[in-house]
């Protein structure tokens, strides 16, 4: 496949959400491609606002992407209720696009106006927030135990540390279980720009 090929994808998918007035954000690899080190993926994530409406429309859209492109309208409908996700694949390719579905609380209401325009690509398209993205990853660690997730957080620490909102970050970490595992990350590099460790720039 060639290089290009899911940016091309990941394009288009964007420019389709936006024409139907899906409110979405790009998460996942391609995610911690914008706020850390760029890092091979072998899908695209994306969290959106559906509506039973939506289906049909996004069916037909999704033809002129791939008219062979798997997408089962039956599935979008249960992931719609269950707030679960559903996907794409572009058989061409072989690129699998996972759309999950926003979840219906506070945190869930969070990540869509949190979302972030960012140009990557040669367009603009919107991403989860950093901060959002680390609570995703400790979360999918705390659940998974996988340590590709700790490293996209380490990745994500170093990259936009300086920027990131610690007080938010801090306050969604520890609602989730996950705040002893952030902060022992975070004790490894200071966020003030120094490139000491965080107890060295503060003389603990």
């Amino acid at each position: 496949m060639p290089q290009q090929e899911p940016e091309k994808i990941l394009v288009r998918i964007s420019e389709v959400l936006e024409q139907l007035g899906i409110q979405y954000c790009i998460t996942g690899g391609f995610a911690v491609a914008v706020w850390g080190r760029p890092r091979a993926t072998a899908d695209i994530d994306i969290i959106v606002e559906l509506f039973p409406s939506h289906v049909e429309p996004l069916h037909a859209a999704l033809r002129k992407i791939s008219r062979a492109g798997y997408f089962d309208e039956d599935t979008v409908r249960k992931a719609i209720l269950k707030k679960g996700e559903f996907n794409f694949i572009e058989p061409e390719s072989g690129m699998k696009v996972d759309f999950w579905l926003r979840q219906q609380d506070e945190y869930g209401r969070n990540q869509l106006k949190r979302r972030r325009l960012e140009l990557i690509f040669g367009k603009k398209m919107y991403f989860i927030s950093a901060e959002d993205l680390i609570i995703s990853k400790l979360r999918w660690y705390a659940s998974s135990g996988s340590a590709r997730q700790l490293e996209d957080v380490e990745s994500i620490l170093k990259i936009s540390g300086e920027k990131l909102d610690m007080k938010y970050l801090k306050k969604w970490a520890a609602k989730f279980e996950v705040g002893e595992v952030l902060q022992s990350l975070s004790e490894d590099r200071c966020f003030c720009g120094s490139g000491k460790k965080y107890k060295k720039c503060h003389g603990m």
